[in-house]
Parts: C-alpha cells; sequence; structure tokens
C-alpha cells in the first residue's frame, strides 16, 4: 500500500499520484483550469449539516471525526474510487480548510488508510 497524501489547495504541495479534491464546495479564488486534477469527489465531502455544525472549531474535532466516519460508512460507493487509487499507488487529496490538522481530508485519509489495510 503507498500512501495517501493530504494538502492544501492554496499553496500546494507537490502532489504524488492522482490528485482529488475532497471539498463539496469550489475553493474561492481559485479557477478550475488552475488545478490539475484527476477528480473532484465532492460527494465524499461532510453533509453541509455536519459541516455547519463543526464549523472547524478544533474543539469539536473528534465528535466530528465519529460522525465524519459514520457518513463515509454509508456511502461505500463514493469511498470506492478513491480505495481503488489508493491500491494503485500514493493519491493526493486536496483540501481549502485553513486548518491543516483539523479538517475534512484528515479524517478522510484516515478512514482509507484503516480500509486499506483491513483489505490487505
Amino acid at each position: 500500500m503507498e500512501d495517501i497524501l493530504i494538502s492544501r489547495v492554496y499553496g500546494a504541495k507537490p502532489a504524488k499520484g492522482p490528485v482529488f479534491l475532497v471539498d463539496g464546495m469550489w475553493p474561492r479564488g481559485i479557477r478550475k483550469e488552475d488545478l490539475k486534477l484527476d477528480g473532484w469527489v465532492r460527494d465524499i465531502a461532510p453533509s453541509p449539516d455536519l459541516r455547519l455544525w463543526f464549523g472547524h472549531l478544533p474543539e469539536r474535532f473528534e465528535e466530528f471525526r465519529t460522525r465524519y466516519r459514520q457518513e463515509l460508512d454509508r456511502r461505500p460507493d463514493v469511498v470506492r474510487p478513491l480505495l481503488e487509487a489508493a491500491r494503485q499507488g500514493p493519491i493526493t487529496l486536496l483540501y481549502a480548510a485553513k486548518d491543516p490538522e483539523h479538517n475534512n481530508a484528515v479524517v478522510l485519509r484516515d478512514y482509507l488508510r484503516d480500509h486499506l489495510k483491513a483489505t490487505a
């Protein structure tokens, strides 16, 4: 299993493998032609209700992690393409949030890694 990298869309680090935007909304100030994406997986983003509840408050992150993972469990068809890509080699997940430690891409990366380990 190769690694799953995450990077902020603004000033993104060099990507490895296919690159996927994993936010539900297009990042402000970024033109679509400026991002070199292999896919925009907007359906994998947290539900609007969960995103609004979380509000990127670090003190809510652990509960956000639990709830978001439950949402991902209910959407295997949306998760499957990322798992398949990650089985082929490294992938990069792009996100727009300012906080590099408390965002949906962090949870998604860990979720994908857990599923890859379970099926290895």
